[in-house]
């Protein structure tokens, strides 16, 4: 089995899915792959808002809803990290690189990317933040300064598989032809992975 994970470097609701994704995965003998998306041109071609466009009666619903789902989880989170927005593409590429690499545990590497923008407070798009988050996650370092082309076109690709598959927002998780959006239905593709769903 496989899981197509689509998700934006900067989701604060992909941080808050933890390792709860990895331990799926494992309990089902399913293999994850990675897909770091734009959020911008996912949104301008799927039909959603920016974050700054969007009324404001949503922008305070979503500060609300991220303050229960973390307090749910008994997980820290940053509602206005120092360092959001920012831009992703660097940490993205950088995951691109590493799972390809596969030297490390690309599972960690997402987590330590995402708590450190939601939780730690630092910039993603900084190299030593990127580096240091390749390090803990068992990678060479040095792969945030690799495969940068190949990161972009994988990137790119990655966009035009996720409109294709369906996709909207982060985090995202597709098995066949069954969609899940929202790391609060992490328990439904659980469900699903099992049979029962």
């Amino acid at each position: 089995m496989r899981i197509d994970y689509y998700f934006f470097t900067v989701s604060p609701f992909a941080c808050l899915a933890g390792d709860r994704l990895e331990r799926i995965a494992e309990r089902h003998g399913a293999e994850i792959v990675y897909k770091p998306v734009d959020a911008a041109a996912l949104f301008a071609r799927t039909g959603g808002q920016p974050l700054p466009e969007r009324p404001q009666a949503r922008r305070d619903y979503r500060l609300q809803e991220l303050r229960r789902q973390a307090k749910k989880r008994e997980m820290p989170i940053a509602l206005q990290p120092a360092h959001f927005p920012t831009n992703p593409a660097p940490a993205s590429y950088a995951i691109i690189a590493a799972q390809a690499d596969g030297a490390g545990d690309t599972g960690a590497l997402v987590r330590n990317i995402l708590t450190a923008c939601w939780v730690e407070e630092r910039d993603i798009a900084e190299d030593a933040v990127i580096r240091d988050c390749l390090g803990r996650a068992g990678f060479d370092p040095g792969l945030a300064d690799r495969g940068l082309l190949a990161g972009a076109e994988t990137y790119a690709r990655n966009l035009e598989e996720a409109v294709e598959a369906g996709v909207f927002g982060s985090p995202f998780y597709i098995v066949g032809d069954e969609r899940f959006w929202g790391q609060d239905r992490l328990e439904d593709l659980d469900l699903h992975l099992a049979g029962k769903l």
